[in-house]
C-alpha cells in the first residue's frame, strides 16, 4: 500500500517492490525504551512499482537488518535489475510487539531465488 508517498507493508501481505535508486539519510528519532533522541542511518528506496501498478514512492528502512538484506546490491545499484517480494511479519513474544520482514529477490524475467540462493515459487 501506497500511502502519500512511501510505501507502507501490511503485515502477512506480500508486496512485490521495484527499486530505482536510493540514498543514505540521517534521521533523528525518539528512543521508545528511553525517550530520548537518538540519530541514526537510513536506507531509503526511490520505488517505481508496487505489484504491477507504477508509482512514485519510498520505501524506508530504519532495521539494520533489514537494511543489510540490501547491502549486496547498493554498490553497484544491482538492486535495479529485480523485483523484491518483501512481507512484514509481526510476533507477540511478551512485551513489547516485535516484528521482521521476509524478503525474497525476483530476478525480473520470472527466475526467482530467495536471498539464500534456493529457488522460490513463481509469482506474477
Amino acid at each position: 500500500m501506497v500511502l502519500e508517498n512511501y510505501v507502507i507493508l501490511e503485515t502477512g501481505i506480500p508486496a512485490r517492490l521495484h527499486f530505482t535508486d536510493h540514498a543514505i539519510q540521517r534521521r533523528t528519532t525518539t528512543d521508545p525504551l528511553t525517550g530520548e533522541p537518538t540519530t541514526r542511518n537510513v536506507l531509503v528506496f526511490e520505488v517505481d512499482r508496487v505489484g504491477v501498478r507504477e508509482v512514485f514512492a519510498k520505501y524506508s528502512i530504519m532495521a539494520e537488518k533489514h537494511a543489510g538484506q540490501f547491502a549486496p546490491y547498493l554498490p553497484d545499484k544491482s538492486y535495479r535489475d529485480y523485483d523484491f517480494i518483501i512481507t512484514k511479519t509481526l510476533r507477540v513474544v511478551g512485551s513489547p510487539v516485535s516484528g521482521s520482514v521476509t524478503v525474497l529477490l525476483c530476478i525480473t524475467w520470472s527466475v526467482k531465488w530467495s536471498l539464500a540462493g534456493t529457488p522460490v515459487s513463481s509469482m506474477t
